[in-house]
């Protein structure tokens, strides 16, 4: 019964209208890659409760237009802020933590082979970090683009025979952002082909040839006020030629054009500047005006997208990993969330429940938290809450696994629906590590 999808769809074109513009936004799939042949070991929770977020999307309790629409606008201004910087607003705390991090600690390839102080002092030297706000220009993605730590595509690694550590916890993937998201520009690296930005929910380097400069009358035609989100995954924008242009993943932001017909996409012109194409959508059902009504349909069809997704750390692979799967979900609903965990924890109302009792916690968790609104928070990890099924909360997240008694882990690797009991079935897994005994806080929007 949740299968038909009740939201505000605006008109599809047929092929025969693709004159009228230059982009082709329409279904495609995910390249696979090594991420699709990770261990994906089951656990007794996925045979026995239901797998279907549609079977909890019928708890969903009703969330006010009105809230809604202010908690849409605060998700406008917020995504659209780092055109309004003029330097970096990075915690100082945070900014810099890279540098810290490769010098502290010995880190490796992917074969494992240590990397040499000279290889990590040249990516330093190379980040230009005297240069910070020297730039300080506007500008947007034109495709869905990683965000590294340190300006080189090179992969590292705290050392692979650690338990939790190599592939695929590449500590240069700081994030990945969507097309069509704005930032601000720092400055530039030294070779010119890296640009350090600050997103609306990260911040690092991207490839410069994957972002554009923006000026004035961008800034006015493509901040218009009606803005549409994709509600369909691993979609793909193809230009007039029929050559890819970006792969497109659930959330990604398009404003609406003046006609009503079309979307509206950033592209890199000449000199890196920007100017906007027409986008045409090829199906109904993949895109729609944001917010999307927050409904029982709604909610079952978009978190349907995102379970058996493989676990993407920072986004690498075009996956994800657990915060970024809770903020493409909830930022179709006009909820805004920032780059991880910790800092996702503090973006709503948080209500502690660390050291309670395990039962007593369980019913807290059903009192308090909104099926398909809230979040439950350990440090390291958060989740969306689904509901309840006979008494026990339920939870999707993209888990990479669970914690054993000799220190490794069970890996799930996916986006699952669990208990907050994953594995408590098997004798070999960790109690006092379960999430119900370390969950600290729920998370409410």
């Amino acid at each position: 019964m949740y299968q038909k999808l009740i939201l505000p769809i605006f008109i599809v074109f047929t092929f025969s209208s693709l004159l009228h513009a230059d982009y082709l936004l329409k279904e495609s799939k995910r390249h696979s890659s090594r991420i699709d042949h990770m261990p994906k070991h089951k656990v007794a929770d996925m045979k026995r409760i239901p797998q279907n977020p549609a079977y909890y999307a019928k708890q969903i309790k009703p969330w006010p237009k009105a809230r809604q629409k202010r908690s849409d606008e605060a998700f406008n201004r917020k995504y659209f802020k780092p055109w309004q910087l003029k330097k970096l607003d990075i915690p100082q705390k945070d900014f810099g933590w890279e540098v810290r991090f490769v010098t502290k600690n010995k880190i490796f390839t992917e074969n494992r082979k240590q990397i040499s102080e000279a290889i990590y002092k040249h990516w330093i030297y190379n980040a230009n970090y005297s240069q910070k706000d020297r730039i300080g220009a506007k500008a947007i993605t034109t495709e869905r683009t990683n965000v590294r730590a340190l300006p080189t595509s090179t992969a590292f690694y705290l050392d692979p025979k650690r338990v939790g550590e190599g592939f695929p916890f590449n500590y240069n993937q700081n994030s990945a952002l969507h097309m069509n998201v704005p930032l601000y520009i720092s400055h530039f690296s030294k070779d010119r082909k890296w640009a350090f930005v600050r997103a609306s929910y990260a911040f690092g380097w991207v490839k410069v040839r994957d972002i554009a400069f923006v000026d004035k009358k961008f800034i006015r035609a493509f901040r218009n006020g009606q803005y549409a989100m994709t509600i369909k995954d691993d979609l793909r924008l193809y230009d007039e030629k029929g050559k890819a242009v970006s792969f497109v993943k659930l959330g990604t932001l398009f404003p609406l054009s003046k006609d009503g017909k079309h979307y509206l996409a950033a592209k890199r012109g000449t000199k890196g500047k920007a100017r906007i194409e027409k986008v045409l959508v090829a199906k109904s059902g993949i895109i729609a005006k944001k917010p999307l009504p927050f409904t029982s349909q709604n909610v079952a069809k978009v978190a349907k997208e995102f379970y058996g997704e493989p676990y993407g750390w920072g986004g690498g692979y075009g996956c994800r990993d657990c915060s970024a799967t809770t903020r493409d979900f909830l930022g179709v609903f006009g909820i805004f969330l920032r780059r991880n965990s910790s800092k996702q924890a503090k973006d709503g109302q948080s209500i502690y429940i660390k050291g309670i009792p395990k039962q007593a916690k369980k019913k807290k968790i059903i009192r308090e938290a909104e099926p398909f609104r809230s979040l439950l928070y350990v440090p390291g990890h958060i989740v969306l809450y689904l509901g309840q099924y006979k008494g026990e909360p339920v939870i999707m997240h993209t888990y990479w696994g669970i914690r054993k008694k000799d220190g490794t882990k069970l890996i799930t690797g996916r986006t699952i629906i669990t208990s907050t009991e994953p594995g408590k079935e098997r004798h070999d897994t960790k109690k006092s590590s379960s999430l119900i005994n370390t969950l600290k806080t729920i998370v409410k929007f």
